[in-house]
């Protein structure tokens, strides 16, 4: 049979590989604690059940405008004001079932074969395959240990070229939990201006900043210039708890690109359902308590994971500023304990330890000068798991026997 081209050059998210392996492995009896998941562990508020209940009963399951409904679109409007300091109209909003495709969208409408587009590494695995999907070329912009996380502006200055078309950003960041400063925004800003460059930002993690006030979003959109050349992606799945709405939205204010964008959502989804979208307006014009109160309990959580993972010999931890994962250096521990890389250390814990954990090949290749090795831990899930999932570690990594006879299994011809 006949398959397209453009296949081949498709990515994927392989934290949901991961996750199918720890349901085969919890359908076969095994006790596994899992801190791979990208999505809070708390259920979505009770008054957005509640208006998407009540949306259904009112038979609201029928079609709706492409870019999502004016009520909709006008909580995001507000939001956008309260949370970025910046007006904007409804008509520069576009709901999506789901921010991943807004990726696809922006990457589609402004990028072509053979243009540039630069994007974080470690990162989101779906930039880079959108990137190559549409034949652009993904040109990856190292995060440094030694920058908390953050890219150097330098770095990204040398990258830049005459076929550079789009910058990707994502703060707060997933896999690092890192964030960009506000200073970083501003010179990012300018080299956009300069260059002509649109700029993808991510903010689906905007609201969940250890470091910000509550509902304070620190957004490029903001700054001089970036307005009508920069889009927002954003969506309800991590602040208010609703990844299985599947609820998006960007914030696009260039007219010509909303036309686009429009085009494409008619063309992939044709809108998002009715009651989602009532759903998505409660959570953002109603009481924001509950959304403040799981930022209180992840940055909980963040201490006492950080504090863990470094009591742990050859495990080294970064306190993150924002979004629900560490990412913490394990080479050192890998070199004591005789794993060849974090993927290694990662089948160890998963299949030896009853752990889940993620390994830095999962967001992204190593970049060029990149030696070191490193995981990802969500911690969304309780404190009570994150204590013993720690402990688990611990006495898995400290377990010398059992390390010897599973790398003597793994590594023999046909195992």
């Amino acid at each position: 049979m006949y398959f397209a081209d453009r296949m081949n050059r498709l990515g994927t998210e392989k934290a949901f590989e991961v996750g199918m392996e720890v349901d085969n492995l919890r359908r076969q009896g095994k006790d596994i604690i899992s801190f791979g998941a990208g999505e809070p562990d708390f259920n979505s508020p009770e008054h957005v059940k509640a208006a998407g209940t009540e949306a259904i009963n009112n038979n609201d399951t029928h079609y709706t405008v492409s870019s999502g409904t004016l009520e909709f679109r006008q909580s995001v409007a507000d939001h956008i004001a309260e949370t970025r300091g910046a007006k904007i109209d409804p008509e520069e909003v576009i709901a999506t079932p789901g921010a991943k495709s807004i990726i696809c969208y922006s990457v589609a409408s402004c990028v072509n074969p053979g243009d540039e587009v630069i994007y974080p590494n470690p990162g989101y695995p779906i930039y880079p395959s959108m990137i190559n999907f549409f034949g652009a070329t993904a040109v990856p912009l190292p995060l440094l240990e030694e920058m908390e996380f953050r890219f150097s502006i330098d770095d990204l200055k040398s990258r830049i070229t005459g076929k550079t078309r789009m910058l990707i950003i994502n703060s707060p960041q997933n896999p690092t939990g890192s964030k960009l400063t506000k200073q970083d925004l501003e010179e990012i800003a300018e080299l956009a201006v300069k260059h002509d460059l649109w700029v993808l930002s991510d903010e689906i993690y905007g609201r969940i900043n250890y470091d910000a006030k509550p509902g304070v979003v620190e957004s490029i959109f903001a700054e001089p210039g970036m307005r009508e050349r920069t889009i927002i992606l954003d969506g309800h799945s991590k602040i208010y708890a609703m990844t299985g709405w599947r609820l998006g939205y960007a914030v696009i204010c260039n007219k010509e690109l909303m036309e686009h964008f429009t085009r494409l959502v008619i063309n992939f989804n044709a809108c998002v359902s009715g009651f989602t979208l009532k759903a998505g307006q409660a959570a953002l014009t109603g009481s924001q308590k509950s959304s403040e109160n799981m930022v209180n309990e992840f940055r909980a959580r963040r201490d006492l994971i950080v504090d863990g993972l470094n009591s742990i010999p050859g495990v080294k931890c970064h306190r993150p500023h924002g979004a629900f994962y560490v990412f913490p250096n394990v080479t050192e521990c890998c070199r004591m304990r005789g794993f060849k890389d974090a993927l290694d250390l990662q089948k160890y814990l998963l299949y030896e330890g009853g752990i889940a954990v993620l390994a830095r090949i999962f967001f992204g290749e190593k970049n060029a000068e990149e030696k070191q090795e490193y995981i990802r831990l969500s911690y969304a899930t309780s404190r009570e798991l994150i204590t013993q999932g720690l402990k688990r570690m611990k006495h898995a990594l400290e377990d010398e026997e059992k390390i010897r006879n599973w790398l003597k299994s793994t590594s023999t011809p046909g195992s």
